[in-house]
């Protein structure tokens, strides 16, 4: 049984929907923290929706924190329950997008996915496992997860950002060139990779210029 997950949307500044961008929050936050993105990069996407949806569980001692699944060196879960919990959020996710593209009638080489840390664990693993491409997926600050099963598992090919700070003392910055090596030898073609300077774990401009590049060149915009 999959979880409606609860969304934030800033509709398209000129009012016509012709692309999305789907906002993938990290552990511990939620809808809310990502969807002022779409503030600066309106703009520059006059024609697309954006939209942060929350993720599907709260976690144990913090009220306004949610998670896509459990972290055990965060809090104490075993692998298994991470593993179940990851899953979980997978259908979820999945049902979330099949839903959204029929709601707002735009085909998958319309959405972007933009993850950051948790919620890039969870594009860069739905999204090779999609049937239909989507238009790209930007992984800000995160990993990806069991890169051992991803050439196995491919599906479908889109491009993908990688983008990470090099003063991230979360999600170690090696992690961006591990994902990369992976998803290449799993045939992607079309991967990009952007280091920021200096920046801990979160989004600096100049990760946030190289996204909207990509995003506009992905959407064909």
């Amino acid at each position: 049984m999959t979880r409606v997950l609860n969304t934030l949307r800033k509709e398209p500044l000129s009012g016509e929907t012709r692309s999305v961008v789907v906002f993938l929050h990290g552990y511990g936050a939620n809808g809310q923290d990502l969807i002022g993105l779409a503030d600066p990069l309106a703009e520059h996407l006059p024609d697309t929706l954006f939209l942060a949806p929350d993720a599907p569980e709260t976690i144990p001692g913090m009220p306004m924190g949610l998670q896509w699944f459990p972290i055990p060196w965060i809090d104490g879960s075993s692998e298994e329950e991470s593993e179940r919990g990851m899953m979980a959020a997978v259908d979820d996710l999945n049902a979330f997008l099949d839903a959204m593209m029929v709601d707002e009638d735009v085909l998958p080489e319309q959405v972007v996915l933009f993850g950051f840390s948790q919620g890039t664990m969870m594009a860069l693993h739905v999204a090779p496992r999609r049937e239909d491409e989507v238009a790209g997926v930007v992984a800000f600050s995160g990993r990806l997860l069991r890169p051992e099963l991803l050439a196995d598992d491919t599906v479908s090919r889109p491009a993908v950002l990688l983008v990470h700070g090099d003063a991230d003392d979360v999600v170690p910055v090696q992690s961006l060139p591990e994902a990369a090596e992976a998803l290449q030898q799993a045939g992607f073609k079309d991967v990009y990779a952007h280091i920021m300077k200096g920046t801990a774990h979160g989004i600096a401009p100049d990760g946030l210029s190289v996204a909207l590049a990509f995003m506009r060149d992905k959407l064909s915009l």
